[in-house]
Formats: C-alpha cells, sequence, structure tokens
C-alpha cells in the first residue's frame, strides 16, 4: 500500500497539473457518483491528509480518493495514450483543457462537501507530513493504549497517518525495538521523531530508504529482506504476521539487533 509520502508526491504531481483549472469534461464509472458532472467548475487544490487525497472543487466541494493497494492516479496530456491498465478499470477522468487525471483502480472515491471533510479524514491522527504535525498528540495517541505492540500502533492512522508497513518495519529496526514490544516500553518520542524524519527525507528524495543508500537491495534494513542476512550484523532475518485477525501484516526484524526482551 502507498505510504504518506508516495500519495504527498502523487498530490503535488496532480496540484501542479490541475490546480486553478477548469473541468471541462468529467467522467464516473462508480455507481453512486455515475450522474455527477463536475463540468465547468474549477479545481482549487489537490492536498494529501495521510494516505488519503482530496481534491477541492469549486462551489463547495471535496473529492475523495484513496489508493489502498492498487489504485493510482496518472496524468496525460491531450492526445496522448493512457497507459494505466485497461478500460474497466477507469473509475474517474477529470478533464481540463492542458491536462486529463485519470483515476485506476481506485477503491475509495467519494465526493463530500469540502466543509465535511471530517467524515472521510476526521478519524486520523497528526499527519507525519503536514507543516502543522501536532508531536504532542501523535505522542499522545501512541501511549494510550501501552500493552498494545509497537507495531501495531504505528500503524494504525488514528494515531497518526501516513505510516505504512515500510516506515514501521524500518522504524523498528533504527530503534532496535521488537516487533511485538508494547509501547510501554518503548521511547514514543524517538519513535514518533525518526517516523516523521524518514519521511520527510523521503518525500524530498522521490525513493524509500532507510539506510541512506539508494540501490536496489540496499535501500531498507529488515523490510522485504526475510532470509537474508541482516545489513548490521549477518543474522538471518525473520519475518511474521502481526495484528488482529483479518488487519495481518507481514512484519521483518533481526533478532539480534531487535531483541525480544
Amino acid at each position: 500500500m502507498p505510504e504518506g509520502d508516495t500519495v504527498w508526491r502523487a498530490c503535488k504531481r496532480l496540484n501542479q497539473a490541475l490546480a486553478g483549472q477548469e473541468l471541462v469534461r468529467t467522467d464516473f464509472r462508480v455507481p453512486s457518483l455515475a450522474t455527477t458532472d463536475l463540468s465547468g467548475r474549477t479545481m482549487l487544490e489537490v492536498v494529501a491528509r495521510g494516505k488519503h487525497i482530496l481534491m477541492r472543487i469549486s462551489g463547495g466541494l471535496t473529492l475523495h480518493s484513496h489508493f489502498r493497494m492498487d489504485g493510482s492516479w496518472h496524468l496525460y496530456r491531450p492526445g496522448e495514450r493512457w497507459h494505466g491498465g485497461p478500460d474497466h478499470q477507469i473509475r474517474v477522468v477529470l478533464e481540463t483543457a492542458p491536462w486529463t487525471a485519470v483515476g485506476y483502480r481506485l477503491p475509495v472515491l467519494d465526493l463530500v462537501a469540502t466543509g465535511d471533510e471530517d467524515s472521510v479524514v476526521g478519524h486520523l491522527g497528526p499527519d507525519l507530513l503536514s507543516p502543522s504535525f501536532d508531536r504532542a498528540v501523535a505522542i499522545a495517541n501512541l501511549e494510550s493504549d501501552p500493552e498494545r505492540t509497537v507495531s501495531e500502533a504505528l500503524l494504525d492512522q488514528r494515531n497518526l497517518a501516513g505510516i505504512g508497513n515500510f516506515y514501521r518495519i524500518e522504524v523498528c529496526f533504527l530503534l532496535g525495538l521488537h516487533p511485538w514490544r508494547p509501547i510501554s516500553a518503548v521511547d514514543v518520542p524517538a519513535a514518533v521523531d525518526l517516523s516523521r524524519k524518514l519521511m520527510k527525507a523521503n518525500v524530498r528524495n522521490g525513493t524509500q530508504v532507510s539506510t541512506g543508500i539508494d540501490r536496489p537491495g540496499q535501500r531498507s534494513w529488515v523490510f522485504e529482506r526475510a532470509g537474508k542476512p541482516c545489513q548490521r550484523c549477518g543474522t538471518t532475518i525473520l519475518t511474521a504476521s502481526l495484528g488482529e485477525a483479518t488487519r495481518e501484516r507481514v512484519t521483518y526484524w533481526c533478532p539480534v539487533c531487535q531483541p525480544e526482551h
């Protein structure tokens, strides 16, 4: 699933292309919005909120989308061939004079009043990439359930928004935290600060890197390295599922660098 930095970059590209442009044609291909026509309105801005995309449109409307595992937005110039997937995977087309934005495989697509955006993103904790990030609230949210594992707490978007599997796994490694360690035994401020530092650095760099080495096979310490040697100590990286039933996520860790106790 794309994480906060990936979504932030997507929103930046969409905003640069569409902000201030009149929508000359819109085509919604989901049942709930099939009769919606936004042509004649102006795209005001496209912003990220954690992993959510908010397209604010004149007349007090916001088009809300979320990538989850497979969704994506693509931008095309007039006459350019669309290549984001087969036509039946297109969920929405937003056309302006200079650009056409095509949403492929979007599992979440809602049109809400801009004043009611909290109905779709109000449950989120502080956004790690927001200039107004509230560190104190994020720390308090994480510490509110001291027996919860650090892995589950960091992934919970109600605590802080934007972290996905890559960041919570690499943050745990860099802080020497076993994935099942309870929040009560974690330096929560350090975890919050490191998460934000990594994500902000990768927004600038354009790739997800935690090692400082932007080369294939060397970008992560333990993420997606099951059965391979730890890049710090050489011990074989372990993997397992972690989380509540139906919400389990694969995790990776080094048993030496991240001891259980």
